[in-house]
C-alpha cells in the first residue's frame, strides 16, 4: 500500500494537529464562515450528494469553505468521497486517479476506495490510474482535514486531478461516476474542488464570478463553459465544476444553491488584487 504525505501542511494549513484542528474551528467561526461548529453523528440523508468547495489556503477560503463543510456534516457520512479537482502542475496524464493508496494527514490517514476508483477508469474514455498528478496537488489534498475533522477517518476517498477541463472530458467522468456508483451501489459525496477568478479588482471578480455561478445555479454547463470562456474567467476548476453540474442533472436535482460567496478581500481587506471563492450544493 502506497502512501501519500501531506503536500501543503504548514502552508495551506497548520502542519500540528491541534493547531490544524484550531484553524478549522476558526474558519466555522469566522465571520465570513458558517457561524458554528459542524454536526457530528448526523443520519445519511442521501439526497445531499453534491458539494462544490474552494481549495486555497485556510486562511483565505476557509471561511467560505466551512458553509458546504457544514452542510456534508449535516448530510451525515456516505462512507465514500469524490473529490475532483484541477491539476495545477500539469504533470502526469491529464486526467487521473489513484488506487492502493494511503492519504496521510496531520489529522490521520484516509483509504483510497480502489475498487470505486478502478470502476469509475474501467467507465471513462479519459480517467486513468495515475500517481504523479496527485503527488504536490493541493485542491484535493485542502478537502480532506474538513473531513477528518467532522468524521474521523471512518471514509475513503476517490480523488480526481483533471488537467483537460473540457465539457466532453466533464460529461465523460461524471457518467463514468454515475455508472460505477450504480454498479457498485456506493453511496457517495462527490465534491468539486475549485476557487473562481483570480488576480483582479475585487468589484471585477465579483462581476465575473457571480456571473459564472449564475449558470451553476441553473446546471447549465455548457453555458457555463461558453461564459468562463467568453469572460475570461480564471476559475482554476471548471472540470470538476462542470462534473459536478453533469452529476446533478443525471441524478434529478433541480439546481444548485450558492452557499456562500467572498473574495480573498474579504478576508484580508486587500482588494485590488483577489481571488474568488464559492461554497455550492445541489438542491
Amino acid at each position: 500500500m502506497k502512501r501519500r504525505y501531506p503536500a501543503v501542511a504548514g502552508y495551506f494549513y497548520e502542519a500540528k494537529k491541534e493547531d490544524l484542528i484550531r484553524r478549522i474551528e476558526w474558519c466555522y467561526l469566522h465571520p465570513l464562515g458558517v457561524g458554528k461548529i459542524p454536526v457530528r453523528g448526523a443520519q445519511r440523508d442521501r439526497s445531499k450528494r453534491l458539494f462544490i468547495a474552494p481549495h486555497a489556503g485556510y486562511m483565505y477560503s476557509g471561511p467560505v469553505a466551512s458553509h458546504t463543510y457544514y452542510h456534508i456534516s449535516e448530510a451525515g457520512n456516505p462512507g465514500v468521497f469524490i473529490i475532483a479537482g484541477p491539476n495545477h502542475s500539469g504533470l502526469g496524464s491529464l486526467v487521473a486517479t489513484v488506487v492502493d493508496y494511503v492519504w496521510e494527514t496531520p489529522l490521520g490517514e484516509v483509504e483510497i476506495d480502489s475498487e470505486l476508483a478502478k470502476a469509475i477508469a474501467r467507465n471513462s474514455s479519459y480517467l486513468d490510474i495515475d500517481d504523479i498528478p496527485h503527488e504536490s496537488e493541493h485542491s484535493i489534498e485542502v478537502q480532506i482535514p474538513f473531513l477528518q475533522h467532522i468524521f474521523g477517518n471512518n471514509f475513503k476517498i476517490v480523488p480526481i486531478a483533471m488537467a483537460m477541463q473540457t465539457i466532453e472530458v466533464a460529461k465523460d467522468i461524471a457518467n463514468a461516476i454515475a455508472e460505477a456508483i450504480k454498479t457498485l451501489e456506493r453511496d457517495v459525496i462527490y465534491i468539486a474542488s475549485t476557487d473562481w477568478n483570480h488576480y483582479e479588482p475585487h468589484e471585477i471578480s465579483v462581476r465575473k464570478d457571480l456571473g459564472a455561478l449564475s449558470y451553476v445555479e441553473k446546471l447549465d454547463a455548457e453555458g457555463f463553459y461558453r461564459y468562463i470562456v467568453k469572460n475570461n474567467v480564471s476559475a482554476c476548476g471548471p472540470g470538476p465544476t462542470m462534473v459536478f453540474i453533469y452529476l446533478a442533472k443525471i441524478w434529478g436535482y433541480r439546481g444548485a444553491k450558492i452557499l456562500k460567496y467572498a473574495t480573498s478581500g474579504d478576508v484580508t481587506g486587500e482588494k485590488s488584487w483577489v481571488v474568488g471563492y464559492a461554497s455550492s450544493m445541489a438542491i
